[in-house]
């Protein structure tokens, strides 16, 4: 089966990431998969060479998303020439464009993959949000054979109070890796000596990218208070993004900065995870999470989760540690539930990653489920 996804490019995303982690699991398998990656943005990836080297293409647009007429006609011609089995949109409402440009080819398969409830549709400009929302969302529904959202939430959002259809509107969650957090070294202390931290330091951590929907002011506002409480606590900041300068600002007038770190992207994630003691993601209530892939990986590094109610329950294993407060209640209420945390025991490692292997989550299920979705073999557990 030849599938044509159309992502923005093979770099830092997790939509990318994702389909990077299931292609090369499917390698580690034996189970070849003909996959070509259309890059709308036209730009080259972080990994790029490895997705070559597990044996898929990459075609570069050559025009702009923004420039439409010539994008959907260089995109309808490779589809074309391609003669491609599957087309597997990735952008949310914006696949309806996609969609479109593929109407009189002879596709076996066309999927609208939805991984977001926020509902871009890359205009500014309100009314022109308001014009395409439902014009965008009507051509997914009339001409995609399958509309396959990453969460419940996700999918129901983007189906706009419509009824699912029963196998064409489904549910497929993204199949993660728990083995980067079973190997890590765990090193608190070498952690804490890097950071120019006390050993005995206790460590809330937040993890992604600083912007405004990851909402990392609130998180410093709750450490503030957290610190108030108990003078062993300090924050970490792991990521990068618009609001990183007006966090580090804050954080020296709230007089925290000298117990705040910053460390940028990092390539060792699970390690600096498995040092900390609390996972915060104080997300904005609407719209909500699609699906919070570091919440899994905050339980796979037994961490407690500090969570908003923008999570919803799909990313919560059994037995993991949490607390789910609305942003209304404020940092002082959040910072009082985060030390209560303190009294449980979060899973280990071991414990969340058998559990991991029991839910949707699990690589080889994940796997044969995303097979399914083109009507391909199955795979069978280890």
């Amino acid at each position: 089966m030849k599938v044509f996804h159309i992502v923005e490019n093979i770099d830092r995303g997790a939509v990318e990431n994702w389909l990077v982690r299931m292609l090369r699991h499917a390698c580690k398998r034996g189970v070849k998969l003909d996959w070509t990656f259309y890059c709308a943005l036209g730009q080259k990836g972080q990994m790029d060479e490895v997705v070559r080297k597990l044996g898929a293409t990459i075609i570069y647009s050559p025009f702009a998303i923004g420039q439409k007429t010539d994008f959907i006609r260089a995109l309808r011609t490779e589809l074309k020439v391609g003669k491609y089995d599957v087309l597997h949109g990735h952008h949310d409402l914006v696949s309806g464009l996609y969609l479109a440009a593929a109407v009189g080819i002879p596709l076996k398969k066309r999927l609208v993959h939805v991984h977001n409830a926020d509902e871009s549709v890359l205009t500014p400009h309100p009314l022109k949000q308001a014009v395409l929302r439902p014009l965008l969302r009507q051509t997914c529904l009339r001409l995609a054979d399958k509309i396959v959202g990453i969460s419940n939430h996700t999918l129901d959002t983007f189906l706009g109070g419509q009824r699912r259809r029963a196998g064409r509107d489904l549910v497929h969650y993204y199949g993660i890796n728990p083995a980067p957090f079973l190997s890590a070294r765990t090193d608190r202390f070498g952690f804490r000596q890097e950071l120019g931290l006390p050993e005995d330091a206790l460590i809330l951590l937040f993890a992604g990218r600083m912007v405004p929907e990851k909402n990392p002011l609130f998180a410093l506002e709750v450490f503030a208070e957290m610190r108030r409480r108990n003078p062993r606590a300090v924050a970490v900041f792991v990521g990068s993004g618009s609001m990183e300068q007006a966090v580090i600002t804050r954080a020296h007038e709230l007089g925290v900065g000298d117990s705040c770190r910053f460390l940028g992207w990092r390539s060792d994630v699970p390690e600096v995870m498995s040092c900390c003691d609390w996972f915060i993601l104080p997300r904005p209530e609407a719209p909500m999470e699609g699906l919070g892939i570091a919440v899994i990986e905050a339980q796979l590094a037994g961490l407690r989760l500090l969570l908003s109610r923008g999570i919803a329950d799909d990313p919560l294993l059994p037995g993991s540690v949490w607390a789910r407060l609305g942003l209304a209640e404020g940092a002082e209420k959040w910072a009082e539930e985060a030390l209560k945390l303190l009294d449980q025991i979060p899973p280990t490692p071991q414990i969340a990653a058998a559990q991991l292997a029991q839910s949707p989550f699990d690589l080889d299920f994940a796997l044969t489920d995303l097979l399914k979705l083109y009507n391909e073999v199955e795979v069978h557990p280890r």
